[in-house]
């Protein structure tokens, strides 16, 4: 029996062989796309309004710093080098590709409406998303005039400005499509961006070689990708992903019902905790079972219910291009149903990380046909960053504060976040129109102190 992934590539090889494979300049107008890419495009194309899953950095200068038409330079050359910023994603006869387009990226300078500040005004640009466009796009908006009111401001959802964060500020949102992006790409995005942009618009761009081999080296990591998740598709993996999500099922019903009309009127709510990093750390395992407790106040005992987290990498041999290869493994995490000690925990979690590769949609098809009603939602996701890692975003000698805007849509009904440095920031957010927000605040208040930290500053 053929694998989900060899079922794909041979319906991609025969559109590409039907479209003749490159356009006017010998590049391939089509590009195959991967198991974590197929997820979103047909999450996309699922979607009554088209809308893609967006991954958007938010970065908080002092007003002024910004030259827009330097930056749109900047922007462009990276979409000239990096294919996966100028393709489109598109779903032909069922089948989800990515095809080349013009290096397209979109700068905007956002006009806030009476009574928006930064925040407001960015997350109704982020609403008003056209589906049909360049996958990175580009928007800068001016926060209050005082400096004391915005995203980062003490009347925003960032929390207090700190040092020298006095006057007048300017929010830029470095917005991609998932499709275009994972965690390690974004990154490379921010450092690349900015080097870029300190060499200024008179500055040459990649040379059509140079594009052309980053062309060849992404089609290739692809190609490795595709053959990785092939293996990762065995009747082997695809029984224990089987029996493991057997009993997932599909949306379990909040506990305590959705919100009522929010007074602030956002579809969202968030809570924050910053704690200090324990110093052994905080294992993954942990957190799965943090998140386990806070599934248990949303949803109550009973359920098992689907948790995803994003894991893996490039693989071995393929370039380190910018894309989407991080596949999302699915933990069941079940409630209420006796304790669940940390070595039981940790030792599921490695059997699951031996089976890691395993592509969303054949871990679906794989619960599916042991008999679980479960079609592919998530009731949760974790994801966990290391803020050591992330490089400052630096425009004109500038660096700029990377800092949240809540509030926004959010496609599954909870997520949590964590991010690791020096202390250990914990951060959750939850649809409203799933979970009322006083059930929300006690499930993060039930993960920080499953963590051993105390209850949340809700925002």
């Amino acid at each position: 029996m053929h694998s989900i992934t060899s079922q794909y590539l041979a319906r991609f090889r025969r559109l590409d062989d039907g479209v003749g494979g490159a356009d006017s300049d010998g590049a391939p107008a089509l590009l195959p796309v991967t198991g974590a890419q197929r997820r979103f495009v047909l999450v996309r194309a699922m979607d009554p309004a088209g809308r893609p899953d967006l991954v958007p950095m938010f970065f908080s200068f002092p007003r002024g710093t910004v030259d827009l038409a330097r930056l749109a330079a900047a922007a462009r050359r990276l979409a000239v080098l990096h294919p996966v910023l100028r393709a489109r994603p598109e779903v032909l006869r069922g089948t989800p590709v990515l095809r080349l387009g013009p290096p397209e990226v979109p700068v905007t300078r956002v006009s806030r409406v009476p009574g928006e500040d930064a925040a407001a005004a960015l997350r109704r640009v982020l609403r008003d998303w056209a589906p049909q466009g360049a996958p990175l796009r580009l928007f800068l908006a001016a926060d209050g005039l005082d400096g004391t009111k915005g995203p980062d401001g003490p009347g925003g959802p960032g929390g207090q400005d700190g040092p020298g964060a006095e006057g007048p500020r300017e929010v830029l949102a470095v917005v991609l499509e998932h499709t275009a992006c994972d965690g390690q790409s974004l990154n490379r995005i921010v450092e690349e961006l900015g080097a870029a942009y300190a060499a200024g618009r008179a500055a040459d761009g990649p040379s059509p070689a140079d594009a052309a081999a980053e062309l060849d080296a992404y089609r290739e990591a692809v190609l490795l990708q595709l053959a990785a998740e092939d293996r990762a598709g065995s009747p082997a993996a695809m029984a224990y992903w089987g029996d493991r999500l057997r009993a997932v099922g599909e949306r379990a019903p909040s506990a305590n019902g959705p919100q009522s009309p929010a007074q602030d009127g956002l579809p969202s709510g968030s809570a924050e905790r910053r704690v200090p990093a324990p110093e052994t750390g905080t294992s993954f395992p942990q957190l799965l079972d943090a998140c386990r407790a806070a599934a248990e106040v949303l949803y109550g005992k009973g359920h098992v219910v689907p948790l995803g987290y994003p894991w893996g990498g490039r693989p071995p041999g393929a370039a380190p291009v910018l894309g989407c290869f991080l596949n999302t493994v699915v933990f069941p995490t079940a409630t209420g149903t006796g304790p669940v000690t940390p070595e039981e925990t940790a030792g599921a979690w490695w059997d699951d990380l031996d089976h890691a590769g395993t592509p969303f949609d054949a871990v679906v098809h794989a619960a599916r046909a042991a008999g679980s009603g479960w079609r592919g939602g998530l009731d949760g996701l974790l994801t966990v960053d290391d803020a050591r890692r992330r490089p400052p975003l630096r425009l004109g000698g500038v660096t700029g504060r990377e800092i949240h805007i809540d509030g926004r849509a959010v496609r599954g009904p909870f997520a949590v976040s964590v991010t690791q440095g020096p202390e250990l920031r914990l951060r959750m957010v939850w649809d409203r129109a799933v979970h009322s927000d006083g059930a929300a605040e006690a499930a993060f208040a039930a993960l920080t102190g499953a963590l051993g930290s105390p209850a949340a500053a809700v925002g």
